[in-house]
């Protein structure tokens, strides 16, 4: 059951949705704006827009949704493949006029040709799940990559979920888990991760990458690079 999708889809189509929930395991559900999926770049924070200037070379940009971001890459001339699960979301890419649009799941993709920059956008490497599925994800990402190759993506500390709650004892504090309901129908519930700085650099030095924060916000969001050693 596509329920993103299913958000996505009415929006594109009919220029307004019900509301998208958030549900989580840590609180209350949230309601995600959809429109956030198809904004223009001048509606883009300064992380995102820093993030696309870095893209270099061949660029497959992971979990697209609706494809703002690649679509500016494509504008700027760049060579950027769209990669997303969700068949809703490939069809709407395509519609919006992405020439390069896959579906499928980043664990289980073979390439033809390594890419020089995978991206992800909105803590869309929070899709690894825990940090165990990190760590696994960086050595499968090698292989994604030519030589000098980078990853670029955004994540946060999400310590202040805890300011008033205990912190999990065994496991991860980052690690949380989401289900999508839209129209009164609930998705399949997800594990996703929030990766802390310090976990970051810690994690990917064992992995063999090098690893650079390029910038951070006020929100404990920040913008990290790695490259391969």
């Amino acid at each position: 059951m596509d329920i993103l999708g299913a958000a996505l889809q009415d929006y594109f189509e009919k220029g307004t949705t019900e509301t998208l929930w958030v549900h989580n395991s840590y609180g209350e559900e949230e309601e995600m704006p959809v429109d956030l999926f198809f904004r223009s770049e001048s509606e883009m924070p300064e992380l995102e827009l820093k993030a696309l200037e870095l893209c270099r070379g061949r660029v497959l940009d992971i979990g697209a949704g609706a494809g703002s971001h690649a679509l500016i890459l494509q504008q700027r001339n760049i060579e950027v493949t769209a990669l997303d699960i969700s068949t809703k979301a490939v069809a709407i890419m395509k519609k919006r006029g992405l020439k390069n649009v896959l579906e499928q799941n980043i664990f289980d993709l073979q390439l033809a040709e390594p890419y020089d920059t995978l991206l992800f956008m909105m803590n869309g490497i929070g899709v690894t799940g825990t940090i165990e599925g990190f760590k696994a994800f960086l050595q499968k990402a090698k292989t994604y990559l030519k030589p000098g190759g980078q990853l670029l993506f955004d994540s946060s500390d999400v310590s202040y979920l805890y300011e008033e709650v205990p912190m999990p004892e065994n496991t991860y504090f980052g690690e949380v888990a989401f289900a999508y309901e839209y129209k009164k129908q609930v998705g399949k519930w997800f594990d996703w991760v929030y990766i802390d700085q310090q976990t970051l650099k810690d994690v990917a030095a064992a992995a063999g990458w090098n690893s650079h924060i390029v910038m951070e916000d006020d929100s404990d969001q920040y913008l990290a690079q790695l490259t391969l050693k």
